[in-house]
């Protein structure tokens, strides 16, 4: 019985990927069907940006979380020791997770004051990258038959979600840089921030504090670069570098420097490789093929021999339906 629900869904995912929906349509069509089967008082699912691992988009079931606690919520999705973030199950290899762990600050802040003791969590994989994420949330335990169901169904959901995914438009926008604080807290920004706070609001209230907070707990780490989904589609690009006072050099002082601009064609290529499950190596040779080499100077350039670029080539052209390199170069730019 439950291989037979899971068979249906998955065929109706598929049915759903062929229907040109964007990633938040084709989520809120697939969360109901998973309700038919896993049913919850919450859930939430996620797009995610498949380089980063950083959240890009959310959607909401029926029910929608308290606004109260989401803040909280999203804090927990990057705070260090949290148990089972999406991002900690992609970085993992993981495709199912029961949240189980008692130091849990969702589990404790959230979702018990809600009345709420469980969460299944899935991430939808393609091709070994891990394109979005679901949480499902509810006041009795998920049955192993349940999970067995989650898992069976991820893989339709990544890539359904994968194909959402290439449908992104391409938007205009002047770049903005806002100064965060440690807390998350707004320190300086150009003026352009305003107009990339209301593209993010639409997306949700909220939106723009949270993606502030995510990029400075980022930049703590190093370097932070996502994309986000706006509310038309399209992508915007976020980048994070922290910076330390020149007197102190004290942690606690410390402030991350966000960058956000529309996302560049570059930037899209990589996604939009990714998401027609162009490999490594075919990567690096469409991109040299956007640079304009030919065949010879390709297969000098990456130490291998012309057939290769060639088969490489036929396999890059079946993917993405075309059948040179000149609608290849047109299917990119």
């Amino acid at each position: 019985m439950w291989e037979g629900r899971a068979q249906g869904v998955r065929r109706d995912v598929t049915a759903l990927a062929g229907a040109g929906l964007d990633v938040a349509e084709l989520h809120a069509a697939a969360i109901a069907l998973v309700d038919r089967v896993v049913p919850c008082e919450l859930t939430c699912w996620a797009s995610m940006d498949p380089d980063s691992g950083a959240i890009s988009s959310m959607t909401s079931g029926a029910n929608r979380i308290p606004l109260q606690y989401e803040p909280m919520l999203a804090s927990c999705e990057y705070t260090p020791g949290e148990p089972h973030t999406f991002t900690e199950l992609a970085r993992r290899g993981d495709t199912v997770a029961r949240l189980e762990d008692k130091r849990s600050t969702r589990l404790n802040e959230v979702w018990r004051p809600l009345g709420l003791n469980h969460e299944l969590r899935a991430l939808f994989w393609a091709d070994d990258t891990c394109w979005g994420a679901a949480g499902i949330v509810r006041t009795t335990e998920f049955s192993e038959r349940e999970m067995e169901f989650m898992a069976s169904v991820a893989p339709a959901l990544g890539a359904a979600t994968r194909v959402a995914a290439r449908t992104a438009a391409r938007r205009t926008g002047t770049p903005a840089i806002v100064v965060v604080a440690k807390d998350g807290s707004v320190r300086s920004s150009t003026a352009e921030a305003a107009y990339w706070r209301e593209e993010l609001e639409q997306v949700a209230k909220g939106r723009f504090a949270v993606m502030l907070r995510a990029a400075a707990a980022g930049a703590r780490a190093g370097t932070f670069k996502a994309r986000v989904r706006d509310a038309h589609g399209g992508w915007i690009l976020l980048e994070a570098s922290e910076l330390l006072s020149d007197q102190s050099h004290d942690e606690r002082d410390s402030e991350a420097a966000v960058t956000i601009s529309r996302a560049s064609g570059a930037e899209l290529t990589t996604l939009l490789l990714k998401a027609y499950g162009v490999t490594a190596r075919e990567q690096d040779i469409c991109h040299e093929v956007l640079a304009g080499q030919s065949t010879a100077e390709i297969a000098a350039r990456l130490t291998i021999s012309p057939y290769t670029v060639q088969d490489h080539l036929k396999s890059v052209f079946a993917k993405f339906g075309v059948r040179s390199r000149a609608e290849l170069v047109a299917k990119l730019s």
